[in-house]
Formats: structure tokens, C-alpha cells, sequence
């Protein structure tokens, strides 16, 4: 009776998406990333910029344009790490899209749940080539508050005097989920009325590239880059490194409708577990990925029969793929074979930290217009993962519930069902 009480306190509080923004080699906004994804077009291309001559991946997904002396200025912008420039740039969008005055709202009840899960690792490379080549007295007093993982988060905090719950998720690639799952429950406990979350990471450097790719880790594709990345194909051979940042305001339903803000969805289950198996492989047969998607399913309190679409995390590896899709199928049965499966990475790349983020937001643009973005570049599907994939053109069909997978180095999985919202 007391543990049915507890679950039923935890849910008096409902938690709606009231705002979104996103940095994406798709686009700097919600709206321009959504359309591209929907036409199926591919965000990777060569790498330019670097010496990729002696490196075995020489692709990814670079953000273009971005003019971060334009949006903060120079002087506050040689501050940032670029992947706190996404993050804030990302957070402005979504606190301007929720039409969130922070001047009208309580800010000791707004929190900041924002991570990365490398952080500022070419402020890192930067900072340490001075040093070697100038010598210590060069080095930049800000090299530390530049490059440690949590400056995201802290940036957006002072940006906008949100003195609540701050918290930076280091779960690898889970991260945007883990962020916004513990942002779920912060808000149905009734601790926090705004939880800005999501994640961002900007890691794209000769020095992770190479060590990926020795890992044997990254696509080789480098002759056809917008082919490269292919989840669930039987001729995958590796992610492809990308970067960006995903930002949501998730606010609770009362204090949404107080202001009379727009919503966009609702996340209503948030499930986490680790494989404890590898520092780096996935479980082979994704036991950790399958209850992270089992207690998901528990917390928002539904059947595997009532999810309508399932994002996957899905990064075009060999192992990690076949893993989900095996885990996806032991724990959906036959409606597996009813729920379209999409990968959204097959033209995002893997944004490491901020892909959570920006697939939570895919995901809330699916259930909103019924659409379900393809996995593009899927010829031949490998049965051995088992699923019924949206393959290269999007799919229209009516949907009411979508889960979002996320995992991560070291074994995280974090998985968060979002749901059309309803009055």
C-alpha cells in the first residue's frame, strides 16, 4: 500500500515540453533540423578544417555556420568551449520558444539538467599545445572552467539566474536522456516548476578521431560520407562522430498552464540500468538495454502494447545494433512487429552527449504530426536484429506514444517515453 501511494505522490505532478532548441549539423533550429530529418537528407560530409590525411575516418557531422561571436559576442564567446556555445545557444532558443520570462517565474524553482559527456576537449588540445610551444606562463587562466563537462549547465544557469537544482549527467552517450528522465522526476516530486535539459558536445578533433578509429570504432565509408552512416544495414561498418547540442524546457503541467504556454508533448516514463558488463561493448544480448526499456515502460505506467513508435539509439555498429534490436524483440513480442522503428543517427551521426537531446525532440515532432522520420541509407536490413524499420522515406501514421533509446560507454542505458499531449 505505501509503495502504491509513493508511485501515485511521484505522479501529481505532470511534466510537459514547452519549449525546444537544437544545434545540428541538420540545422540550428527545431524547425529546419525536423524538415531535413522528414525529407531523409544526411547531414555528413568531409571533414574540413583538419588533417584528416592520416586518420581512417576522415567523415562526420560538423555543425556549419555557426557565428558564435554574431549570437554572444567575442568577448563572451572566447570564453565558451564550443560545446557550451551549442549548449547556450540551444537553451536560448528553447527559453525564448517556451516564452519563458524568467523575470514572471520563481527562479529558485528552475533547474538546469544540461551534460556532456567529453566536454571541452580542443579548449584541452589548444591549452596544452601553448603550453608546449609557449610555456606556462601562456597558458589561459580559464583553461579549466572552459573545458570540464559541467560549464554547459553552469552557463545556461547564470545566463538566466535559474538558482534551482543544476546538475550535469556524465553518462557518455546517454546523457540528454539521463538528463531529461532525472528532470522528469525532479518535477513530479514537486521540487522544481522549469527544468531546462538536455545535452551537447562538440568532441569532433583529430585526437578522439584518431582514437575511435583505431578502436576500429568509425565508419570508413569516406568516399560516400552521406552514405556512411547506416544503422540496421548489413553493410554498416561504424558511427560516424557528429556534434551539436538538444535542449527541451520541461516544465510541470500547473505551472505551464498558469502561463498559458504552448505544449508540445509530455514525458511521462524515464527508465536507466547499466550493463555492467564492458567499458566500451554493448551487452551482446542488450539485458541492460532491455530493462532500462522495461522500467521506462513500468514508470510511465502502460504495456509494451501501448508504444506506438520506438526511436532507437542505433548507431550503426555492428554489435551495438543487433543488441537493441534483440532487446527491442524480447520485450515487445510480437508488437515489434507493429511499431515502426526509426534511427535517427543515420543523418544526424552520433552527437555523442546531445544526441539524447536532440532525438527527445525528433521524437516529441513525431507524436506531434503523426510523421516518423526514416533511417535513410538501409538497404539491406540485417535480420539479425529483428525490428520493423522505417526505411528511407518517412512514415505518416497516427502515434500517441514513442519510446527514445539512449546508451552509453561503460554500460548506461537511459530510455524516456514521451506522449502526444492531451488535456
Amino acid at each position: 500500500m505505501v509503495i502504491n501511494e509513493l508511485k501515485e505522490w511521484n505522479r501529481m505532478e505532470r511534466a510537459v515540453v514547452t519549449g525546444m532548441g537544437v544545434i545540428s549539423p541538420l540545422g540550428h533550429d527545431t524547425g529546419s533540423m525536423w524538415e531535413r530529418l522528414i525529407r531523409g537528407e544526411s547531414g555528413i560530409r568531409s571533414i574540413e578544417g583538419l588533417d584528416t590525411s592520416r586518420l581512417r575516418s576522415r567523415i562526420a557531422g560538423v555543425v556549419t555556420d555557426f557565428d558564435a561571436e554574431g549570437r554572444f559576442g567575442r568577448k563572451e564567446a572566447r570564453k565558451m568551449d564550443r560545446f557550451v556555445q551549442f549548449a547556450l545557444a540551444a537553451a536560448e532558443q528553447a527559453v525564448d520558444d517556451a516564452g519563458l520570462v524568467m523575470e514572471q517565474v520563481d527562479r529558485e524553482r528552475v533547474g538546469v539538467y544540461v551534460g556532456s559527456g567529453i566536454g571541452g576537449l580542443q579548449t584541452l588540445l589548444d591549452q596544452d599545445g601553448t603550453l608546449r610551444e609557449r610555456g606556462p606562463e601562456r597558458v589561459s587562466p580559464l583553461l579549466v572552467p572552459m573545458m570540464i563537462a559541467n560549464m554547459a549547465a553552469a552557463t545556461i544557469s547564470i545566463r538566466y539566474g535559474a538558482v534551482g537544482p543544476t546538475l550535469s549527467p556524465v553518462t557518455a552517450c546517454s546523457i540528454g536522456n539521463t538528463a531529461i528522465g532525472e528532470a522528469l522526476r525532479l518535477i513530479r516530486l514537486g521540487l522544481a516548476d522549469v527544468v531546462i535539459a538536455g545535452g551537447a558536445e562538440a568532441a569532433i578533433t583529430e585526437l578522439s578521431l584518431a582514437s575511435f578509429g583505431n578502436a576500429t570504432a568509425l565508419s570508413t565509408r569516406n568516399e560516400q560520407p552521406m552514405q556512411a552512416s547506416r544503422p540496421f544495414d548489413e553493410q554498416r561498418d561504424g558511427f560516424v562522430m557528429s556534434e551539436g547540442a538538444g535542449i527541451i524546457v520541461l516544465e510541470s503541467l500547473s505551472h505551464a498552464k498558469r502561463r498559458e504556454a504552448r505544449i508540445y508533448g509530455e514525458i511521462i516514463g524515464y527508465g536507466a540500468s547499466s550493463d555492467a558488463y564492458h567499458i566500451v561493448a554493448t551487452h551482446p544480448e542488450g539485458a541492460g538495454a532491455q530493462l532500462a526499456m522495461r522500467q521506462a515502460l513500468a514508470d510511465a505506467v502502460i504495456t509494451p502494447a501501448d508504444v506506438d513508435v520506438i526511436s532507437a539509439h542505433a548507431t550503426s555498429t555492428g554489435v551495438g545494433d543487433r543488441s537493441e534490436g534483440q532487446a527491442i524483440r524480447r520485450l515487445f513480442g510480437e508488437h515489434a512487429d507493429r511499431i515502426p522503428v526509426t534511427a535517427n543517427k543515420s543523418m544526424l551521426g552520433h552527437m555523442l552527449g546531445a544526441a539524447g537531446g536532440v532525438e527527445a525532440i525528433a521524437l516529441i515532432q513525431s507524436l506531434r504530426e503523426g510523421l516518423v522520420p526514416p533511417t535513410i541509407n538501409l538497404e539491406q536490413l540485417d535480420a539479425s536484429c529483428g525490428l520493423t524499420n522505417v526505411s528511407n522515406q518517412a512514415m505518416k501514421c497516427p502515434l500517441t506514444i514513442g519510446l527514445s533509446n539512449s546508451f552509453g560507454f561503460g554500460g548506461h542505458n537511459a530510455v524516456i517515453v514521451a506522449k502526444r499531449y492531451e488535456e
